[in-house]
């Protein structure tokens, strides 16, 4: 494996602080951060309000409504005319000569009324909108909180792959002292005449080669910072990252112990995507239920009271109750809306169900995901050690003239390439825990909301 095959599987692993603080921005921190900050998902927590406000307009429903009414008026039509005075309670004898009937002078007249309505049975359509507007609000709730675990897993991806960007850095800048130490031992060799030239001009091209990856790496670190930034809704983030990439260390990426295997078994908690899916189902259902509402007859108490004015003192004042019935007997409109709203239901339940078993798969993916970073991990220490191993014997033999200086440099790629492989077995395992706690609905890195 060349040093370029090895910067690129390095540059694979970039997604957004440093690996060496001890103090600074924790991934905790960084969620929190996010969940408070982002815009995304302060947009979707104006949409959970929005379903909320909407739901309490469903409950209120149930309520009778007061309708306040004011007016004032000038006519001489017949009809209204005669009308207006028999409201205003003035009406006399000469108003019913047929030439005042048919010709009457012009007549003004204001007032207002008051009516209070109040449904008494509407088919079930309340109740069920009522119940709708409910359960529509705890799915968008429950769809929020999923919004903020999703985010928190992309968050954990940013924050441990701007460590493992850093840490590449370090270890082009560790590759960058070696070399020059190797152009050091055979410049001296080469003006001593022991060695050929070609070969101090092989160790320059090799070293040109990590100044380009130390520049493109450089530009890489700054990017996955500002992605982190755009996740956590601060801008680039700035100073050291305080979380390390593995919960235990000792001696810089090697973790004290084992990672624990992942357990079996059963989710650990309510996915909040699953709980929207159940909920917007219930709320299909009770959708169907007020569109099959809409075709039953509706039962209603109206209560008013009304004036009319011509003048302070000549006025008239009236009162009424009733208890109306209405029914569609026929409405292709609403028939259609029922159709439709029970389509909704079905489709809603179907939704449900894939959803169920999508998670159920990934649940599986990430537990297989987990176990594969394990593997990957325990197969890169032991490759690290071979590498460093091999370069120690090639470079006595090289310093002693028994090997040349190609295996050398092989010797040192390989090198990089176990530190690589430990670094992005390292973020896999980080990154496929954070996936598996999404799949099974855990608090990701024990943030809770």
């Amino acid at each position: 494996m060349n040093i370029k095959a090895i910067t690129g599987l390095s540059l694979a692993l970039l997604s957004g602080g440093s690996l060496l603080g001890q103090e600074g921005l924790t991934v905790a921190d960084s969620i929190r951060k996010a969940w408070r900050d982002q815009g995304g998902l302060r947009a979707g927590q104006a949409m959970v309000e929005s379903r909320q406000a909407e739901a309490e307009g469903y409950r209120d429903l149930r309520l009778p409504s007061l309708t306040l009414q004011a007016q004032g008026v000038r006519t001489n039509e017949p009809m209204m005319a005669f009308g207006i005075k028999l409201n205003q309670a003035r009406i006399t004898m000469a108003d019913f000569n047929p030439d005042s009937l048919n010709h009457p002078d012009a007549i003004g007249a204001y007032g207002g009324s008051a009516v209070l309505q109040q449904p008494l049975y509407t088919g079930g359509r309340i109740t069920a909108a009522r119940r709708a507007g409910d359960f529509m609000a705890q799915a968008e709730a429950a769809s929020q909180e999923r919004r903020k675990q999703e985010t928190a897993q992309a968050v954990v991806e940013a924050y441990f792959g701007t460590q493992v960007a850093e840490q590449a850095l370090k270890w082009v800048e560790d590759s960058r002292t070696w070399i020059q130490g190797m152009e050091d031992f055979v410049g001296a060799r080469v003006r001593q005449g022991l060695m050929l030239e070609s070969e101090l001009q092989r160790l320059k091209a090799f070293h040109a080669q990590i100044d380009a990856q130390k520049a493109e790496v450089v530009k890489q670190v700054h990017s996955a910072r500002s992605g982190l930034g755009l996740l956590t809704g601060t801008g680039p983030v700035e100073g050291p990252l305080a979380t390390p990439l593995t919960p235990d260390f000792e001696g810089g990426m090697r973790p004290s112990k084992e990672p624990a295997k992942p357990a079996a078994g059963l989710p650990s908690g309510q996915r909040g995507d699953l709980l929207a899916a159940d909920l917007q189902a219930r709320a299909a259902t009770e959708g169907a239920k007020a569109a099959k509402g809409s075709l039953l007859p509706e039962v209603g108490l109206e209560l008013g009271a009304g004036t009319l004015h011509h003048s302070w003192s000549e006025k008239g004042n009236w009162t009424w109750a009733g208890v109306g019935v209405k029914w569609k007997v026929f409405s292709a409109p609403d028939q259609a809306k029922a159709r439709a709203a029970r389509a909704q239901e079905r489709a809603a339940r179907e939704m449900r169900d894939f959803k169920q078993q999508q998670a159920e798969h990934e649940i599986r993916v990430a537990r297989e995901g987990v176990m594969a970073a394990q593997a990957r991990y325990a197969a890169a220490k032991e490759s690290l050690a071979a590498a460093e191993e091999s370069k120690r014997l090639r470079e006595a033999r090289h310093k002693e003239g028994l090997a040349p200086l190609i295996e050398v440099l092989d010797a040192e790629a390989a090198v990089q390439g176990a530190h690589t492989l430990i670094l992005q077995s390292l973020f896999d395992l980080r990154v496929s825990r954070a996936s598996l706690d999404l799949a099974t609905g855990t608090p990701i890195e024990g943030v809770k909301p």
